[in-house]
């Protein structure tokens, strides 16, 4: 992870089928194509991949939230369940309909706490957002447990998460609907792109549909095409397509490198005693784009990470004061900054957040190191960066 890090002939040569036909958006133009449809192509082959019947690509894994929620009817007055360990997307995808996310703690997954959503279950919840972060997934046995008591939509938010797997099923795959994201940093990207993958048929239509201002596809005149329900533009391009057309090729000998590359600093790490990792449920397996890890208390946490860093350990995160993954620095939400003004529904549902300290949630964000796993390295390299980050941890547990 990252997949630019591999880009080379095949995403080439899907962008210049595009270049050559000159067909850079994704509906229309028939005659111009030249047989050329990549998203369609993609979306078939996302379909293949990850045993779903519906794919529907749009413009970003935050559009893909926002479109699945709203395929499944989630809006005003609705109430939404996710972490308080996630990006800043999750809650904005929420917000953009008029719903109101209800942030609730994390346990030793890093994902959501089964206990905590079923405290935060009310009348007005609609959906529960597992978002797997860092590549691995919660306790899905158990949420989805929950959603069906409570009668509640299960959104997984795969983003980060694309080539795990719960019970032989892709992460993504699980819930009611699934969402990718396919931006510049995930293991496979194309530059800007998301996905929502779902088995329901009504839920598929609706996120086609909807992506497109409304546009019912039917027929082969984008002019004559009717509306059947409001939409807006969350449209992917052809050239990013074509760009992820290229790098899905490549998810298998991703997901190879990365599984080694963790499993070498992994196998080091779990040397030193004080060093725990995060849990990954009974029947799940990781993508392995990250390495998370627990240290026995925050101040220990920061001082490694402040080490790392001295000491040209890269890209390695302790979320617990990072701006965009957890809740402590989320300001801008706890205060409603808005440019435009926000209903009293929402005002008045995101109060709690003020007073929230999410105890839990502290105790392991504080504790964990996040290691982003890289493509490039070296068998190498891995060892070497392996061997200097257990002298630095062992340095700071003396």
């Amino acid at each position: 992870m990252p997949g630019f890090e591999l880009f080379g002939d095949l995403e080439r040569k899907e962008v210049n089928d595009v270049l050559d036909s000159g067909v850079l958006m994704r509906y229309g133009f028939d005659g111009m194509r030249n047989g050329h449809w990549k998203a369609k192509e993609l979306e078939k082959e996302l379909e293949n991949t990850f045993k779903a019947n519906h794919v529907q690509l749009v413009s970003s894994g935050t559009a893909a939230i926002s479109v699945a929620l709203a395929a499944a009817g989630v809006g005003a007055g609705d109430e939404v369940i996710l972490p308080t360990f996630t990006f800043v997307a999750s809650f904005e995808a929420v917000m953009m309909l008029g719903a109101t996310p209800v942030l609730v703690d994390i346990d030793d997954t890093l994902t959501l706490s089964p206990n905590a959503v079923e405290a935060a279950v009310t009348s007005k919840t609609k959906a529960v957002m597992v978002v797997h972060m860092c590549g691995s997934m919660g306790d899905m046995h158990a949420l989805q447990s929950i959603c069906d008591k409570h009668n509640l939509i299960l959104l997984e938010d795969a983003c980060q998460a694309i080539g795990g797997t719960y019970n032989g099923k892709a992460l993504g795959s699980i819930g009611d609907l699934g969402c990718f994201s396919f931006d510049f940093v995930k293991t496979i990207t194309c530059g800007e792109g998301g996905a929502v993958i779902t088995n329901n048929e009504n839920y598929y239509l609706h996120s086609d549909h909807y992506s497109d201002h409304g546009h019912d596809h039917v027929g082969n005149d984008r002019g004559a095409e009717s509306h059947p329900f409001l939409g807006y533009n969350f449209r992917i391009s052809e050239l990013h397509a074509a760009v992820g057309l290229g790098q899905l090729k490549r998810l298998p000998e991703i997901i190879a490198v990365q599984k080694k590359n963790f499993t070498i600093i992994r196998e080091a790490l779990s040397l030193i005693p004080e060093v725990t990792f995060r849990t990954v449920p009974e029947g799940g397996e990781e993508s392995y784009g990250f390495l998370n890890f627990f240290l026995p208390n925050l101040e220990t946490a920061r001082k490694v990470s402040e080490a790392f860093k001295e000491n040209g350990v890269d890209a390695c995160f302790h979320y617990y004061d990072n701006n965009w993954h957890y809740v402590r620095k989320w300001e801008h939400l706890k205060e409603l900054k808005s440019l435009y003004p926000i209903s009293d529904e929402v005002k008045n549902g995101i109060a709690y957040l003020k007073g929230a300290e999410f105890a839990e949630s502290n105790y392991y964000i504080g504790r964990n190191i996040s290691s982003l796993i890289k493509l490039s390295w070296t068998e190498e390299e891995v060892k070497a960066r392996a061997s200097k980050m257990v002298q630095i941890i062992q340095n700071i547990l003396k």
